[in-house]
């Protein structure tokens, strides 16, 4: 099916969502970017943003409602994850229904009019604009940092240097099991000496 990469991205976003969330602490949850300026989002803000906003998108654009309230009942980390876990698992069971005549018809995207593979194009890169801010974030607090694209600086370091690509948890569902007993990530080994920028100091 022509569109059927939007469905494999959206596939693997839902995970990356989650998977950069596992990697705060729940006594994170209220910091922001800068402590006294309030236009950064705290990480329990930017959770609750990532929930309602692809709730109102898929409703209101993309016709997919999953018929369930976007926010969990106790806004904590953990339950944020098993909330959008459940809930972008049922969007993505919807999407891998729909032929290409869907995804080529026109809806409104606010004020314009555009096809509905435009709109999902523009939600995964919505996605993926707040989750870069969180892994930001995750630096600014001194925590390691595992895979989401690929190495890090936790990892190995740089891609030419081979550093490896290393997720926290092989499976969503061993992350949402590990993470509700404490957490049992995937050991980094760090960079081994190696340089983790193209332009160290």
């Amino acid at each position: 099916m022509r569109y059927g990469f939007l469905v494999e991205t959206y596939a693997t976003e839902r995970i990356k969502v989650i998977s950069v969330w596992s990697e705060f602490r729940d006594d994170d949850l209220p910091v922001r970017p800068h402590p006294n300026d309030p236009r950064g989002r705290s990480v329990h803000e930017q959770m609750v943003h990532q929930c309602v906003s692809e709730d109102l998108w898929f409703r209101t654009m993309l016709g997919i409602d999953v018929d369930a309230p976007p926010l969990p009942k106790q806004e904590t980390r953990l339950q944020f994850m098993k909330q959008y876990a459940e809930d972008s698992g049922k969007r993505l069971v919807q999407l891998e229904t729909k032929d290409e005549a869907w995804w080529e018809d026109t809806t409104n995207f606010f004020s314009v009019h555009r096809s509905r593979a435009w709109v999902m194009t523009r939600r995964i890169a919505h996605t993926s604009h707040h989750r870069g801010q969180l892994m930001a974030m995750l630096r600014m607090l001194g925590h390691d940092l595992h895979s989401n694209y690929g190495p890090t600086a936790d990892t190995g370091g740089l891609m030419q240097n081979h550093a490896p690509t290393i997720y926290a948890y092989a499976t969503l569902e061993e992350l949402l099991k590990s993470e509700a007993t404490g957490g049992s990530k995937t050991a980094l080994p760090g960079s081994g000496g190696k340089p983790v920028t193209e332009r160290p100091a």
